[in-house]
């Protein structure tokens, strides 16, 4: 098993969303653990809807607990939900600019395969505008059935998985009453990556191309 990070000092992170809430849901427990690990790491985030509404304000209280001690920076666009694919230019001058001010050693972003056409383009635009960073796809689970077979995990302690579902429950109001929402949906897609990757808890992340230095 390659373990990424050994021996490599990961200082600048770079986390999207199509919706608030998306890199919590997907990234949280990497995040937090991230952070925790290394106070001052820079984290600069993007977010292609909600900016403006609650929505807005529960994702910049969200993300600050959930990178605590970090340079935390954060854009949330106005985009409407659902309607990404129709607001292409606009995503994509987004992303652009990110990758314009930023330099990271990874990059937290949706997967290319998700089943939901917001998640599904801005992974795209991910892919072309971070060439050469090493782009982890988080998932997110939903109705749709799209979870796949990962291919990288990032094993979480018991402690930051239970602080991962507090926060989502703490800093996320307004999506209490999604049936999906819950503790035992997102412990227990921990619990079976956990298992996936010989620890008790995980997150998971899909890779679309990797480059190895595997002489130094």
């Amino acid at each position: 098993m390659i373990r990424l990070g050994a021996g490599r000092r990961l200082d600048r992170i770079v986390a999207v969303g199509a919706h608030c809430d998306d890199i919590a849901i997907g990234a949280g427990g990497t995040l937090l653990a991230m952070c925790l690990a290394r106070p001052g790491l820079r984290v600069d985030a993007l977010v292609l809807s909600g900016g403006g509404s609650e929505r807005e304000q529960e994702e910049r209280a969200a993300l600050a607990a959930f990178c605590p001690d970090a340079e935390l920076g954060l854009t949330v666009l106005k985009l409407p939900d659902g309607r990404m694919p129709a607001h292409w230019e606009e995503a994509k001058g987004a992303v652009e600019e990110l990758r314009m001010r930023t330099e990271p050693d990874l990059v937290l972003a949706p997967r290319t395969d998700d089943a939901h056409q917001d998640h599904r383009g801005l992974a795209q635009l991910m892919t072309t505008a971070f060439r050469d960073h090493l782009v982890l796809g988080y998932e997110i689970v939903k109705w749709d059935g799209d979870l796949g077979r990962p291919s990288a995990y990032q094993p979480l302690s018991p402690e930051v998985a239970e602080q991962k579902v507090r926060l989502l429950q703490e800093h996320y109001p307004s999506q209490r009453h999604r049936p999906w929402y819950d503790r035992e949906a997102f412990l227990g897609l921990a619990r079976i990556r956990g298992i996936e990757c010989h620890a008790r808890y995980a997150e998971a992340f899909a890779t679309t191309k990797l480059t190895l230095n595997l002489g130094n």
